[in-house]
Formats: structure tokens, C-alpha cells, sequence
């Protein structure tokens, strides 16, 4: 078991920090987290010699407000360990492109994972995500790293996806807020991009900035922030098929 390792993770509806968090706690006594949806800056260097960077799979790719904020970390050979989290469909280029992008920060890439949560856009898709079965396979993962770090950690690991990498995903819509509003601004705290105001009364959402990560419909405690009706529709028309399906996890040492 490490003494510590830091733990890098964007998860705007929490499966991703659930799953981190977990294979965190496996490998290390303590855990220092630090939260790339919060605005306030990173120190550049990790004072843990392993980190975890998770990150979720937004339409095949890493969500760019969270990859603009771990290309500031300075690796200097340290290990990373890489989990790329995603609601049943599938991850596509989005481990790759994290472990592309660690590397180019100067970490070495220790191990990756690609495990499946909760759909954040369709909760019906994956419920209950990361459940016990998920846990135990990330437990057990976590000893298997232990174990080839034991061994020396430099076996050179390969991780599905492509170059280039596909499209970043963008949408035209944004969640929007029904009148049971009350305008307490939880949704305009927790949003990622400060694609959220309040103004005369009413909240407006920048179309360009929002990238679609669900958190403010999420923490909205009056459950009043909501995707436009003819997106819900589309995305359930879109990942219907999906509902029973139970995609494995994917390990790579």
C-alpha cells in the first residue's frame, strides 16, 4: 500500500469521482483530492509520486475544461495511473487521448481503465454504476497495480483509440431551467465553464460555453434545471437500446 497518491478527477454528476475514488483508496493510506470542475488553479507539481486523473468520456473524448486544467500539472517522471469513465456506450479515443496527454505533461503512465457509470444525460442507461460488482474489479485492479509497481512499474502499456482523435462532442442545446426555480444560483456555483447567470430575474445559459456535463441539472436542489424535452427525447430514442445491456469494465497493465 502507498502512503499517498493525489487524485485529479472531473465528475459533474459523480461517477467518476465514485470510481477514482475507489481505486484511490485501494493503493494508497490517504488521498488528496483535487477537483478539476473548481475554478481555482492547480499547483503545477504533484507532491504524490502517483496520481489518479480520471476523467469522464464525453461523446468519445476527455471533456476539454478538465483537460485544459491537468495540461498545467508538471509529471518529472512521476506514475499515473488513467481511468476514463463512460455511461454503456462506449469510450472510443477519450483513454488515449488522456494518456496522450499526461505523458506530454511528463508523467509515465502506470496503468489505465475504462469503467462504466451512471449515464449522466440518460440515468436509465447504466443505473446503479459503479455498483458492488464494479467495486470489487476496481479493488482487485488496484492490487494488481500494487503489484507491478512492486515489480519495478515500467512495462509500457497499450490503450484503444485513435489518431487522430474523432470530433469534440458539441451539441446546440443547453439544460434549462423550469418555473419552479427559485433562483438560488446553485446551478451558476457548480457550473464548470461559468456558462450560467442570473439576470432579470431568470437564468440564461451561454449555448457556447456549456458543454453539456449535466452538473447543474444535477445539484439543482429544487430538481427544476432540466435538458430541453425534444433532447431527452432524442437521447432516449439515441441510447434506448442500451438500458440492458451491462458493458464489462476494461483493465490495462
Amino acid at each position: 500500500m502507498l502512503s499517498n497518491v493525489d487524485f485529479y478527477f472531473f465528475s459533474p454528476t459523480g461517477g467518476t469521482r465514485k470510481t477514482g475514488e475507489l481505486l484511490a483508496g485501494a493503493i494508497a493510506e490517504q488521498v488528496k483530492f483535487f477537483d478539476l470542475g473548481k475554478k481555482e488553479e492547480l499547483e503545477a507539481r504533484p507532491e504524490a509520486e502517483v496520481i489518479v486523473a480520471a476523467l469522464p468520456v464525453f461523446g468519445g473524448r476527455v471533456p476539454t475544461v478538465a483537460a485544459k486544467k491537468l495540461q498545467q500539472l508538471q509529471g518529472q517522471g512521476k506514475k499515473a495511473i488513467t481511468l476514463a469513465v463512460y455511461g454503456t456506450r462506449a469510450y472510443e479515443d477519450a483513454l488515449l487521448e488522456l494518456n496522450d496527454l499526461l505523458e506530454g505533461c511528463g508523467f509515465e503512465i502506470l496503468a489505465s481503465g475504462a469503467f462504466v457509470a451512471q449515464h449522466s444525460m440518460a440515468p436509465e442507461i447504466g443505473a446503479g454504476r459503479p455498483d458492488e460488482k464494479d467495486e470489487k474489479e476496481i479493488r482487485d485492479f488496484g492490487k494488481k497495480i500494487l503489484d507491478k509497481l512492486a515489480e519495478g512499474g515500467d512495462q509500457k502499456i497499450q490503450v484503444p483509440g485513435n489518431h487522430p482523435y474523432k470530433p469534440e462532442f458539441s451539441m446546440p442545446v443547453t439544460p434549462v431551467s423550469l418555473p419552479a426555480c427559485n433562483l438560488c444560483q446553485a446551478c451558476v456555483k457548480v457550473c464548470p465553464t461559468e456558462a450560467i447567470r442570473v439576470s432579470d430575474g431568470a437564468v440564461a445559459t451561454d449555448a457556447q460555453a456549456c458543454c453539456l456535463c449535466m452538473a447543474c441539472v444535477y445539484h439543482c436542489p429544487e430538481k427544476a434545471r432540466i435538458l430541453p424535452p425534444p433532447m431527452q427525447e432524442q437521447t432516449k430514442n439515441m441510447l434506448g437500446a442500451l438500458k440492458d445491456v451491462r458493458r464489462e469494465n476494461q483493465m490495462f497493465l
